[in-house]
């Protein structure tokens, strides 16, 4: 009966987290376009036409569509269904990790914006300044809920988007982006310094990796989106550092 009741919550969560995602989705291409992500109805953004609800299905909308609009038949991106099942994957994941927590509640809406300003950054090299304040918000709650470490919250705002800080003064903003600086200070104050500074290490580190092969493979020019990488270190560090910073501390006999 328990494994029942478990596996049923999980197929909540899921369903919770894929129906974010579809919201996700509305947010990743209205928002460059300054576009209202309330109060313009779904449409389809080739022909225009209002898509009814039967065909906002999250998923399944766009599988019984043949992941084209209903009207004019132009193809839907793969996106689509691509952002929201990875959501719903996400936000098991965590509560499969973290347990049923209100730290995984906070980290569930992270990882939503964190996708969300990762693909956006992809596209535009431009991380939305709403996206960060819904993440400082978060900070914000986090750390009340937190209060025993609150030292360790307000040094995590501050200990890596300080130095991103100075090194976009000394660079005149070409090592760096404002918009990764306030995320960092968003999402430190919701992880804590030491995890921050992992995440940061680690999106240093795949966002290396990652861009030199891109270079080598596809000709991609110097410049880099950081977004999606420091939101991968975020979402492994949010996750798994704690125990990589202990057997790190324990390999070191500290």
């Amino acid at each position: 009966m328990l494994l029942l009741l478990t596996t049923l919550l999980y197929i909540i969560i899921l369903i919770f987290g894929i129906v974010i995602g579809s919201f996700m989705n509305v947010c990743i291409y209205r928002i460059p376009l300054g576009e209202s992500i309330v109060t313009s109805p779904s449409h389809c953004m080739t022909c225009g036409s209002k898509i009814h609800w039967y065909d906002l299905v999250p998923v399944f909308s766009w599988l019984f569509l043949g992941g084209k609009c209903r009207n004019c038949k132009a193809k839907i991106s793969v996106q689509y269904p691509i952002i929201e099942a990875a959501n719903g994957i996400l936000y098991v994941v965590i509560c499969a990790v973290n347990g049923l927590t209100w730290v995984s509640l906070v980290y569930c809406l992270m990882v939503s914006a964190l996708l969300t300003l990762s693909v956006i950054d992809w596209r535009t090299y431009e991380i939305p300044f709403g996206i960060n304040v819904f993440l400082a918000v978060l900070g914000v709650i986090a750390t009340v809920l937190d209060r025993e470490n609150l030292t360790g919250h307000l040094i995590g705002a501050v200990c890596v988007s300080g130095f991103l800080l100075l090194l976009y003064l000394v660079s005149r903003g070409r090592a760096i982006g404002g918009g990764d600086i306030k995320l960092m200070a968003a999402c430190g104050l919701i992880l804590g310094w030491q995890k921050i500074i992992l995440a940061f290490l680690l999106g240093c580190i795949l966002g290396s990796v990652i861009h030199l092969i891109r270079m080598k493979c596809s000709g991609e020019g110097h410049v880099l989106a950081m977004g999606p990488y420091l939101a991968a270190g975020i979402f492994l560090a949010a996750l798994w550092g704690d125990t990589w910073i202990s057997s790190y501390m324990a390999l070191l006999g500290l």
